[in-house]
């Protein structure tokens, strides 16, 4: 599942950045970011909730060292909600961030 709502919240599923078909989007960290989050956004407006409504949000990189900052760059803008950000050997479709979260429903 994408995500499972339980008690008012989302969980949704990790999303990696990439087009409708399963394509990850060009130009390293940031675009893959901005796509990562717009693909959950779309999966927790299906849910009844949205990005400002995350909670908690698990980012995994597989370059931390190289792709931390710009990630921060294009993440979240404004007051973000709490976050922990791990780095890993390999990501779906060979991406540089998925991000997970929990989402509440208004």
């Amino acid at each position: 599942a994408q995500a499972v709502v339980s008690e008012g919240k989302v969980y949704a599923s990790g999303s990696v950045g990439c087009d409708k078909d399963f394509v990850l989007v060009p130009g390293g960290i940031k675009p893959q970011t901005r796509a990562a989050l717009e693909n959950l956004g779309r999966v927790l407006k299906a849910a009844g909730s949205g990005l400002q409504h995350i909670v908690k949000a698990n980012c995994y990189l597989s370059n931390m060292q190289r792709d931390y900052v710009a990630m921060n760059e294009a993440y979240l803008e404004g007051d973000p909600p709490a976050r922990t950000c791990v780095g890993v050997v390999a990501l779906p479709l060979g991406a540089d961030v998925e991000i997970e979260c929990i989402a509440e429903v208004p």
